[in-house]
């Protein structure tokens, strides 16, 4: 992207919650965002195409290691868990000396902690702004968008800490797989358990709208760590799990998730730079 009088800045591409390589979330990361527009990083957001693309800069709040602003192609975000581990691991990997066991990211959602972990990283998921049961009236139209007889769905909960994601429960992984594309204007997360001795504990997946019609996310850090908050608040899932994700679009994500004995809930994974170079704006 070329502008008038444009500046050469940090960028990187980090592979986000991925298995094997390239089998993750993509975030592309603009290290040296000081003076750019809120029109320019939108522009430059819509332009990378990706889910979301992050812009670090100098934090304005006490005890903040960096601020992040967080964008998809056609909008802003107050927070979102890819962008975070992927920012951070950014942040860390361009700054000189030892990295912190924790960094602190400041967003419009607030003060997040990110803690350094034999996988990768893991954030503290932020409180949930809305949670408890949907309504009947909801719960319908949450069966109809995903294709579903209303008794299919075991339970439906809000767990939006930002986005706006409501969730699903369903009978198994199986279920969640067989889920066709939905329609619908709700951010919708589906979740069901994979069989004992299976490698992973929950199958996810995570709808949302978009211009072009609903979009599957490969792998969301922000919709697991709703799911967590509410499946091991009701016992529906152990402190420690792994969830997967990303099946359905060619994706192998791996979300492990951490119930700390103050009862924080950890979402981590790993985070890889695959892109590293410079763009001008």
């Amino acid at each position: 992207m070329t502008t008038s009088g444009a500046t050469a800045r940090r960028f990187a591409q980090v592979d986000v919650f991925a298995g094997p390589a390239y089998t993750g979330n993509p975030l592309a990361v603009v290290l040296d965002a000081e003076g750019l527009s809120d029109d320019l990083m939108q522009r430059f957001a819509r332009w990378t195409n990706l889910s979301e693309t992050t812009f670090l800069l100098p934090p304005t709040e006490s005890g903040a290691d960096y601020r992040v602003r967080i964008f998809t192609p056609s909008g802003e975000l107050p927070f979102a868990g890819h962008p975070t581990l992927g920012s951070c691991h950014a942040w860390a990997s361009s700054r000189p000396g030892p990295v912190p066991d924790r960094i602190v990211q400041e967003c419009a959602a607030g003060l997040v902690e990110v803690s350094r972990t034999d996988a990768g990283y893991a954030f503290a998921a932020p409180p949930l702004l809305r949670s408890g049961p949907v309504d009947e009236r909801l719960h319908d139209e949450l069966a109809s968008a995903l294709s579903l007889a209303p008794e299919a769905i075991r339970d439906a909960q809000w767990v939006d800490n930002g986005p706006g994601w409501v969730a699903v429960l369903l009978d198994s992984a199986k279920s969640v797989l067989d889920v066709p594309l939905p329609s619908g204007t709700h951010k919708i997360g589906v979740v069901g358990p994979h069989p004992p001795g299976a490698p992973y504990d929950f199958e996810v997946r995570a709808f949302f709208p978009a211009p072009s019609g609903v979009i599957e996310d490969p792998v969301t850090g922000s919709l697991n760590a709703g799911i967590a908050q509410w499946l091991t608040g009701t016992g529906r899932a152990p402190e420690h799990y792994t969830a997967h994700q990303g099946t359905a679009v060619g994706a192998d994500g791996r979300v492990v998730i951490d119930r700390d004995p103050d009862g924080i809930i950890w979402v981590g994974g790993a985070a890889v730079t695959r892109i590293q170079g410079e763009v001008r704006l």
